[in-house]
């Protein structure tokens, strides 16, 4: 099923600064890109797209760009509010949910993150902050070294806490960026510890309901699995089960996994709900996070190191876009996913796949972005 939609939204023609303010483009020194309204790269990618559906290769996909008053919709196999496992677009988010106790003065960046976890005290533990969490600069691994034993036989997230707790880190804290799921997940548990409610239900009530995310979950809540899109597992990464049948208990299309509520990459969402959450960056109104809050998250704060991160977003264009600004902000998923946006254009672009994206990224994913980055 193919499903096109194109409505208007009230355009909002100012660009979200950097620093504190909120100023114009000019003023940014920026050339601020009005892209044109024939909209034939939103249809050149839609047949590629529609090209892999055809021959088998996809079988499910949710393409959403919103050009400032314009928003432009297509659905492949799927209907247009078809929940997908968003992976590791559920970062960014769950930082937000740190950050909304950092407006509460609960937290700060520079916090230790001992202060919150007092077993992480061993040796360079004690020099791990907070934001060395949010931009992968702890030195902590991405995923644990007994991962996939631990989801084999269906352990409980405090055991992955207790594993990332304990497990050696792999440098000094802030002198290298290594991506790293299980900084986030004890971001996650600091905001358990703080607020005394699970990380799914804080931010079910301090982020997603706020925006009106009203079909995006962390974990799958009150959903069924029949309620969310399966994932092609075949293609899926290691720590996913690579399509073994030996995972089919615990990979990605588990009722253990799709209930776990990874906070690195467990949420379920809509393509309009992940639009609605990157919009509330280019235009924060306050609803979630302080307006300078919210601009703190979309500026890098990995200077000096290999890679440029914002506060638990990916800093464009390498890795969202060719043709995005450097003020780009966005994140991927491992089950082939894309969203960024960038206050330069005011466009903001989501594509949800069930094709996992160490097979999507190279054949969809990263040509469909950069066709619409343009």
């Amino acid at each position: 099923m193919i499903v096109l939609m194109r409505f208007p939204l009230n355009r909002r023609h100012f660009l979200t600064a950097l620093g504190m303010t909120t100023l114009s483009a000019p003023a940014l020194g920026l050339d601020a890109k009005r892209p044109g309204s024939d909209w034939q790269s939103f249809d050149s990618a839609c047949e590629l797209i529609g090209k892999h559906v055809k021959a088998g290769v996809l079988k499910a996909a949710m393409l959403r760009v919103v050009n400032g008053g314009e928003v432009h919709e297509r659905a492949f196999g799927v209907k247009p509010d078809a929940m997908f496992l968003i992976a590791s677009i559920t970062k960014p988010m769950t930082v937000t949910g740190a950050m909304v106790l950092a407006d509460r003065l609960e937290l700060s960046l520079s916090d230790p993150v001992m202060k919150f976890i007092p077993e992480f005290d061993e040796g360079d533990r004690r020099l791990v902050t907070i934001k060395h969490l949010m931009t992968h600069a702890s030195g902590l691994p991405d995923q644990l070294p007994e991962n996939n034993e631990l989801r084999a036989r269906h352990a409980p997230m405090e055991e992955f806490v207790k594993g990332a707790v304990g497990t050696p880190l792999l440098f000094k804290p802030g002198t290298r960026y290594k991506y790293q799921s299980m900084g986030i997940l004890l971001l996650a548990e600091i905001v358990q510890r703080l607020s005394g409610k699970s990380i799914a239900e804080f931010l079910k009530t301090e982020v997603f309901t706020p925006l009106a995310m009203n079909r995006t979950v962390l974990g799958l809540g009150d959903y069924k699995l029949s309620d969310v899109v399966p994932s092609q597992t075949e293609s899926a990464a290691p720590e996913s089960g690579s399509g073994s049948a030996d995972a089919k208990n615990w990979d990605w299309n588990s009722q253990y996994w799709r209930s776990f509520g990874a906070p690195w990459g467990g949420a379920h969402s809509t393509a309009k709900d992940v639009d609605s959450f990157l919009r509330s960056f280019l235009h924060p109104r306050g609803r979630v996070l302080r307006r300078t809050t919210a601009r703190l998250m979309t500026t890098d704060h990995n200077a000096g190191l290999s890679t440029r991160r914002g506060l638990g977003f990916v800093m464009g264009p390498d890795g969202l876009g060719k043709s995005l600004s450097s003020h780009s902000f966005g994140h991927s998923g491992s089950t082939g996913t894309l969203a960024w946006a960038d206050p330069v254009t005011d466009r903001s672009f989501v594509l949800l796949t069930s094709l996992p994206a160490r097979k999507s990224r190279r054949l969809i994913i990263n040509p469909v972005s950069d066709l619409l980055s343009v």
